[in-house]
């Protein structure tokens, strides 16, 4: 293991796991991102416990879980003043610690242009916030273009989303992100250690591919979607329909036909084929500044999407194709690929940067070292807990219990039900199985919840017996640092 690798950390945004070649898509090719799995490690179980992107990129940058950090849906963030509670983020431990840390792409902070330790940033935000004054709004009007709404493309409500990008693929916002980032290698990459995190915002909706690549993918070959079944979470189905009519996106998936879900899912793909060679564009410049055996290289996502599974389209519920994400690690010193079968959660790969760069992991952090990578690593995942806003979820590898604040509950055997077909929850034959998953679940909650409030904290033990406490006027420290929750 080197002594201080570089550190690429590459985050799509809403990319599934089995729509690359590396976890067996038949119908699309992916050799770029799949060899970053050739001397490294592929992780078959990784999950993302909180699949919205805001929660998901927040328990990212602290290491801890949302309930923890109070990050459940997108509309909250970390406190302005979150020093002050003795929290630090991932980007900052590495800048005091000798590495130059730079943000490419999409990160989603509050406000937008936040450093957060990240010292270098060009940035190209979410698809969606098109009146955002980023790096890629700029760059788009020096060459003559503007951010563009979905609606503003020729049958974007017609195909639910699927359309073709009218901004060019040299302009697109992929693009500019690969090409930004290759810029930062070439320009600091021998300077010393750096920890580069790259967001793509692709292959996130609207599915807007150009046309060169969205001609390299066969609807025909799309896989089928997962039927829904109606009397399982028809509330959660409806808020879904419901979400998506709002401005953001503004299509109505009250009607979502077999064509509409196959088109697209070819859209969706032409996205992951065109990050796929931004991928190879990174991998070439590592390669041509001397680097490639220098640099460790995290290539994963910040959730799934259900491109019509279960009738749904999106996100932010515990459903398999919301929650799976690929997660590769390319190491210099691997001398051939491993594929690791443990549970794994996306914020790991937190603790695994930290580790990597010889850092003290903070005793908050919930996040653990990957397996497989020759690292110190704490303890072995049992089960994942997940949460949201609208819900919660165990998963132990077989059954996955969900129970979300529509009053709806699902329990799957993932083994022998893969695409959640079988609702067992009131079946009187799996009770212990579920009073089990409910168990734990409620108690890893109950345990999170309190360490959620530590700013809040008065005393951890007893303020009884202080004197000063007795006087008029006595103030209690606010916020608390949470190393006293602990």
């Amino acid at each position: 293991m080197l002594p201080k690798p570089n550190l690429i950390f590459i985050l799509c945004d809403q990319l599934r796991a089995d729509f690359l070649s590396a976890y067996d898509a038949s119908f699309i090719s992916t050799p770029h991102i799949d060899s970053l799995a050739e001397h490294g490690v592929l992780y078959s179980q990784a999950y993302s416990s909180h699949p919205l992107c805001v929660p998901a990129r927040v328990s990212l940058l602290t290491g801890m879980d949302a309930l923890k950090n109070g990050v459940l849906s997108n509309g909250f963030f970390l406190r302005p003043d979150y020093h002050r509670c003795g929290l630090r983020t991932w980007p900052e431990i590495l800048a005091q610690n000798g590495y130059y840390t730079a943000a490419i792409g999409k990160m989603h902070f509050y406000p937008w242009d936040a450093h957060l330790g990240f010292r270098y940033r060009s940035i190209a935000e979410d698809k969606r916030w098109i009146h955002i004054r980023d790096d890629y709004y700029h760059f788009l009007r020096q060459h003559g273009y503007r951010k563009l709404h979905g609606r503003e493309h020729e049958g974007y409500f017609e195909n639910k989303g699927a359309i073709i990008s009218k901004i060019p693929w040299e302009y697109s916002i992929d693009h500019f992100v690969g090409q930004e980032a290759c810029r930062f290698i070439r320009t600091f990459g021998r300077e010393g250690p750096f920890a580069m995190m790259i967001g793509f915002p692709g292959p996130h909706c609207p599915y807007d591919p150009s046309p060169e690549f969205l001609a390299k993918i066969d609807p025909s070959k799309m896989p089928t979607p997962i039927p829904e079944v109606p009397t399982d979470t028809p509330q959660l189905r409806q808020r879904n329909i419901e979400g998506n009519r709002l401005p953001w996106n503004g299509v109505d998936y009250t009607t979502f036909t077999p064509e509409q879900k196959r088109l697209v899912r070819a859209h969706y793909a032409a996205l992951v084929k065109q990050i796929d060679y931004e991928i190879g564009q990174i991998l070439t410049a590592l390669q041509e500044e001397g680097l490639e055996d220098d640099t460790v290289i995290i290539f994963t996502s910040d959730h799934g999407d259900y491109l019509g599974d279960h009738g749904l389209i999106g996100k932010g519920s515990f459903f398999e194709t919301s929650i799976h994400i690929p997660l590769l690690v390319r190491l210099p010193w691997a001398k051939g690929p491993s594929t690791n079968n443990e549970l794994v959660t996306l914020s790991d790969v937190t603790a695994t940067i930290l580790e990597l760069a010889h850092c003290s992991l903070p005793p908050y952090m919930d996040a653990i070292p990957l397996p497989g990578l020759g690292l110190r690593r704490s303890q072995k995942r049992e089960w994942i807990i997940g949460s949201l806003a609208g819900g919660w979820m165990i998963y132990d590898g077989q059954w996955r219990l969900a129970k979300y604040a529509t009053g709806e509950r699902v329990l799957f055997n993932l083994l022998s039900d893969p695409w959640e077909q079988d609702n067992l929850v009131n079946q009187p034959k799996y009770q212990k199985i579920y009073s089990r998953l409910d168990s734990l679940l409620t108690q890893e909650i109950l345990r999170s919840q309190l360490l959620s409030y530590h700013d809040r904290l008065v005393y951890a033990r007893d303020l009884s017996q202080e004197p000063s406490f007795g006087y008029e006027g006595w103030q209690r420290p606010y916020p608390r640092d949470i190393h006293e929750a602990l």
